[in-house]
């Protein structure tokens, strides 16, 4: 049996991590984004959620 496609989602850094806490900074870097306009696809888990949660105000999220 083929197994279920796990869910995806894109991420767009659309403002500069300069200047804000380095806690968001780490999580900017943790998903895998370093420029702005940069998009990463990534798997739907709680903890790329958790660290998009943080990070709201900076980055667009749409599903892959």
């Amino acid at each position: 049996m083929a197994k279920a496609k796990a869910k995806q989602i894109k991420v767009t850094l659309v403002r500069s991590p300069i200047g804000f806490q380095p806690k968001h900074r780490e999580c900017v870097r943790g998903l895998g984004l370093k420029r702005i306009n940069q998009t990463v696809v990534l798997e739907d888990s709680p903890s790329v959620r958790g660290m998009v949660n943080r990070i709201e105000y900076m980055v667009r999220v749409e599903n892959a």
